[in-house]
């Protein structure tokens, strides 16, 4: 089996086990054979990897002031060939980007979450088609929005609808429905944390029945919740020493220490004008809502790391994670027949999954998220491709995403 390394950003040089860094196999989604190899390294920079098409695109879309910049990386068969920062952190202070800044990731968090729960099932405490009551009592007594009068469920919410958005549930900033509209009276994002978000939520009746559709909606968040209460743990503590410790990724968190702060960077909407100053923002409370849904800040190379523990199949540097029929299943579509994401995508557990060949703007089995500042990610199994995207403009565009996609899908032809 191929097995190549990835630098994070150093040189090599002789150094412990424990500093390896990114070790990736390609493996087929029904198993996977992960091998470790140690990779000496350094603190001291490599040089920047570039394909030169990319750079001059978000180098045109700095110009245009589409975004303020952007940290891009890009994984392909196990080698480095483009990580690269443009652009700035800071406009005002005249903050340029670097490799290691710190950006708000928003929904990329879902696929820690995701993962989160998949280690619980692992472990045996809980199973994918149990009721999410069970474990969240508040949810039992839920039922569907009716103008008149509303219905009762004709199945319970399930752990599995709550991981590929099959649960009725909403969000409120997405769409306009009466139900989105009852959640921004008393939003349960806007809560002190996990426990009383969900209590809010489960006052409100569900969109639809649960798995009738998909619906983009706050149920990563209650699976954060969920974790919790399985675990008997805060959430960042259930990351830490699960996932982040596991990964070495060290620069994810949800909230931003004094000792980052000047690596954080400043979201800026259309016209990169200010939208939230680095120093001011609320992430640099510790003691915000822990939200599974998108609570969680993170680099480049922290979430290439978890991208390719995904990629080589649950394991990375010989720490395993899940194991690789969980990692097949939950990047295989498990939405129910005629069911949809966005009306063309499969959804995985914790991903979207492209079902169709669109060439160089999306292969087959391709499977990744964005979050609201505008930052994304996602792998293409087939091709041993991993690509982080990260810039901070909101609200959401999906510009640079769609720009630079089928830049990298011709490099790598």
């Amino acid at each position: 089996m191929l097995v190549k390394t990835v630098h994070r950003y150093w040189k090599p040089t002789r150094r412990p086990q424990w500093m390896c860094i990114f070790v990736i196999s390609f493996f087929g989604l029904a198993s996977s054979s992960a091998l470790a190899q140690d990779i000496p390294i350094t603190d001291e920079k490599i040089s920047d990897v570039e394909i030169p098409a990319v750079s001059k695109q978000i180098h045109h879309m700095i110009k245009k002031k589409k975004i303020a910049g952007a940290v891009v990386m890009v994984s392909w068969k196990g080698e480095l060939i483009h990580y690269q920062a443009k652009g700035m952190r800071d406009i005002a202070e005249k903050q340029s980007l670097q490799k290691d800044s710190l950006f708000r990731i928003y929904s990329m968090t879902k696929p820690l979450t995701s993962v989160a729960v998949m280690l619980l099932h692992e472990r045996g405490l809980l199973n994918l088609d149990d009721p999410i009551e069970r474990y969240i009592p508040e949810f039992a007594t839920v039922q569907v929005y009716h103008k008149k009068n509303n219905k009762a469920l004709h199945r319970r919410i399930t752990i599995r609808d709550l991981m590929r958005h099959t649960s009725g549930l909403s969000y409120g900033f997405f769409s306009q429905t009466a139900v989105d509209a009852m959640y921004m009276k008393d939003h349960p994002l806007y809560s002190k944390n996990n426990r009383e978000m969900t209590r809010k939520l489960s006052a409100y009746p569900l969109l639809f029945q649960p798995g009738e559709r998909w619906h983009y909606s706050v149920a990563t968040d209650v699976l954060g919740d969920l974790i919790e209460r399985v675990s008997g743990q805060e959430l960042g503590m259930f990351f830490a020493e699960n996932i982040l410790q596991p990964l070495q990724m060290n620069d994810t968190s949800f909230s931003v220490s004094a000792e980052k702060r000047d690596r954080f960077s400043s979201s800026y909407s259309a016209g990169v004008k200010l939208k939230e100053k680095y120093s001011k923002s609320h992430y640099l409370n510790a003691n915000r809502i822990q939200s599974g849904g998108g609570g969680l800040v993170s680099t480049a190379s922290d979430y290439m790391r978890f991208c390719m523990m995904l990629l080589n199949g649950g394991e990375l540097d010989g720490v395993r994670l899940l194991q690789a029929k969980t990692i097949a299943e939950m990047t295989t579509n498990q939405l129910p027949k005629g069911v949809f994401s966005y009306g063309v995508f499969g959804f995985g557990l914790g991903f979207q999954v492209q079902l169709y060949d669109w060439g160089n703007k999306g292969h087959v089995g391709e499977y990744g998220w964005d979050g609201a500042a505008s930052t994304h990610f996602w792998i293409s199994p087939r091709d041993e491709l991993i690509v982080i995207l990260l810039s901070q403009r909101q609200p959401y565009s999906a510009q640079l995403k769609k720009t630079i996609k089928p830049l990298i899908y011709q490099h790598i032809k």
